[in-house]
């Protein structure tokens, strides 16, 4: 009796040793399935990073991937209270803000964009051309009508209507804003009289009508008869706005494009290497050269130099690693700059530091 009761205990002692590897191995493998990452931030970025998660994960189906479009402001400041595992920005914050992230920050630029001046004036019969002393005076409301004098000076043979300039920004914390506002600083010394500087939320100095985020504030300009407003050249492309042509540092009217765009970038890098004081961000806010797109910014992804878990450390320098060399193939389609290749690759080493 008793060597059988042994012998009952021993099976059923063997059974739940079996079956409490069995669920640990199951509950093992789900969290494995299970492995999340969640960021948030650019709105001008968003469509190249929606196209990276879904495409990665196509091929890494024990990873999912999320990302929050909030606007850059809102990203950068999730980011820095620990709220995500990745923020998106299109300006890089302060080095105050960054430093107060106790786990550190590794900033990398994963793409390059422009931002265009999209309008909708009906019956124009060509295309806008706008110096940078009139777009910069349009935002300062200096120039207040379509007919003005300045505007018909460099437009003599489009039909420019007396009508107001209804002027269309950013609500929202935002990176399009800094890096618009950034170029305007470097252009105008109206507009730096104005007082209201650069950032990722402005005081603007004329009456305007918001949208939030890039895909509001081109919607806006779509809707609305007279209207000018600063977008993502993407989001101004696929919705069909008209874009105006603007003068460059080197006084070249030039027009949004894939080759212009990386002009403007790789001039920018170009100086930047030049003056070690520099770095391409200040450059990039009024890029020299002929063929320069005018308004330009990298746009970077924040991550933690320290991850408590380190399977998710792994899936984040994977999926970046991924964005930097096989991702950037989707930047053209969706109206990017992808990154030159010693960009990319100086990017790719940062991510080095990840732990």
């Amino acid at each position: 009796m008793l060597t059988r009761r042994m012998a009952l205990r021993n099976s059923l002692l063997a059974s739940g040793a079996a079956l409490m590897g069995s669920t640990l191995a199951e509950y093992s493998a789900e969290a494995d399935e299970n492995l999340s990452l969640h960021g948030a931030g650019s709105t001008f970025s968003a469509p190249l990073y929606k196209k990276w998660i879904e495409a990665y994960q196509q091929d890494h189906k024990d990873v999912s991937l999320s990302y929050d479009v909030v606007g850059s402001g809102l990203g950068v400041s999730r980011f820095v209270h620990g709220a995500v595992d990745f923020g998106a920005t299109d300006v890089l914050p302060g080095g105050f803000i960054l430093s107060t992230v106790k786990r550190g920050v590794i900033a990398v630029p994963v793409t390059a964009g422009m931002i265009v001046l999209a309008y909708n004036i009906p019956g124009l019969g060509g295309v806008l051309n706008l110096p940078k002393d009139v777009y910069a005076d349009i935002f300062t409301g200096h120039i207040k009508v379509w007919n003005d004098a300045r505007i018909v000076q460099a437009n003599k043979d489009l039909h420019l209507p007396n009508r107001d300039i209804a002027v269309v920004v950013r609500q929202d914390s935002s990176g399009t804003t800094a890096a618009f506002t950034r170029n305007l600083v470097a252009i105008s010394p109206n507009w730096a009289a104005t007082g209201a500087g650069d950032g990722f939320t402005i005081d603007w100095p004329t009456a305007a009508m918001l949208g939030k985020g890039n895909e509001g504030v081109a919607q806006k300009i779509k809707i609305s008869e007279g209207s000018i407003g600063f977008v993502e050249y993407g989001f101004a492309k696929r919705l069909g706005l008209s874009m105006a042509i603007l003068e460059n540092d080197a006084g070249k009217f030039v027009s949004a494009s894939e080759a212009s765009g990386t002009a403007a970038l790789l001039a920018s890098e170009r100086a930047s290497v030049a003056n070690p004081l520099v770095s391409v961000d200040d450059v990039t806010a009024n890029p020299p050269g002929d063929a320069s797109y005018p308004i330009v910014t990298l746009s970077y992804l924040l991550l933690y130099r320290k991850y408590a878990d380190a399977r998710k450390a792994s899936a984040l320098k994977d999926w970046v690693k991924w964005g930097l060399t096989t991702g950037q193939t989707f930047a053209s389609g969706l109206g990017y700059i992808a990154l030159p290749a010693e960009t990319a690759a100086h990017a790719g080493r940062a991510l080095d530091s990840l732990s």
